[in-house]
């Protein structure tokens, strides 16, 4: 793909891989059970969870982790899972996921948080009752010094533990635990279930509000059909390996490329005026931007839906839609300073 070049905003660019040995910047990974526990590593001050999403709730504990670490001389630390415990516990009840792995790890390390343990779920791990998983990971592996949660944060065998069983059983091994009190948007409690509704509804920029940022994807430019260059308006389209998608329809979204966010439009959906697949795929304008980026890993961010897609009678009326929508887009972001 290539089209003209106009910069709006600088913003953090992303890896796609997220396999173990990774080189995120900006945090230390530890792995459990393979890795032992760094020398450098000192009184943890610890976030623990599965962090989704990394929505405003979850940023909270962040920033009570990094006060106590600085309070204290420690590491600012998170703890999560992989894979998710539900894939393992429960399957088919499973939600997709908001983020891959290497998306919460970024997250995390943009948060300020220092290192992140990140835990092997197994179906043995998933059968410790909540003594075990204490003693085994968080007392003898990682030495905590305080570990902080969320208010409904349960753990052990069949969930059978929560803040109080952590509290105790910090009293016992020494180390504190505390939680944070649930955190509200308007009239909504922000958790990722709420955040993957909002998603699954089209209400993006309600979805970011809660999350405090744009929900985003990422993925790889890969070859098209050139169906957007016939029109006029040649399209990147990407491959992803996140889970969740936004429904069919066309919207505003910002595309970053080497750390730096560029206006764009994007269609999620099958091309019904041609015609030609029943794959949902992302297909993104980018407004005024030159350079190939066939092969480039990119990040796309949602900011609003503009609206459905459907079928056009010809490719004139197709046409004059996504102009149409290009000019709605550029007002939206002159509003948004973007």
């Amino acid at each position: 793909m290539c089209v003209g070049s106009r910069t709006v905003r600088h913003g953090a660019g992303t890896d796609a891989d997220g396999s173990r040995g990774n080189r995120t910047v900006g945090v230390e990974v530890l792995h459990y059970p393979e890795d032992s526990r760094p020398a450098w590593l000192v009184h943890p001050v610890l976030a623990l969870g599965n962090f989704d999403g990394l929505h405003r709730g979850h940023l909270k504990i962040v920033e009570r982790v990094r006060r106590g670490a600085a309070e204290h001389g420690g590491t600012p630390m998170a703890m999560t899972f992989d894979p998710h415990p539900s894939r393992v516990v429960r399957p088919d009840k499973a939600p997709p996921l908001l983020m891959t792995k290497q998306q919460r790890l970024d997250a995390l390390a943009r948060a300020g948080i220092a290192a992140v343990a990140v835990v092997r779920f197994t179906p043995e791990l998933s059968r410790w009752d909540p003594e075990t998983f204490v003693r085994t990971v968080l007392v003898d592996w990682l030495r905590v010094s305080e570990v902080w949660v969320g208010a409904n944060f349960l753990f052990g065998h069949d969930r059978s533990g929560n803040f109080s069983t952590l509290r105790t059983l910090g009293q016992r091994y020494g180390f504190r635990a505390d939680k944070i009190d649930p955190v509200r948007y308007k009239e909504f409690v922000v958790s990722s279930t709420r955040v993957r509704r909002l998603i699954a509804e089209g209400r993006m920029d309600e979805a970011g509000a809660l999350l405090g940022h744009q929900f985003s994807i990422d993925g790889l430019v890969v070859e098209g059909q050139r169906r957007g260059r016939e029109l006029g308006f040649p399209t990147a389209n990407l491959q992803t390996e996140n889970e969740l998608l936004p429904p069919h329809g066309v919207y505003a979204t910002t595309f970053t490329i080497d750390g730096i966010v560029h206006a764009s439009i994007t269609n999620v959906g099958i091309r019904p005026t041609f015609g030609d697949t029943m794959k949902t795929m992302v297909e993104t304008y980018v407004l005024g931007f030159g350079g190939d980026l066939y092969g480039r890993q990119v990040r796309l961010g949602f900011v609003q839906r503009l609206r459905d897609e459907r079928r056009f009678d010809d490719i004139d009326a197709l046409r004059a839609q996504i102009e149409a929508d290009r000019r709605r887009a550029e007002r939206l972001f002159a509003q948004l300073s973007v």
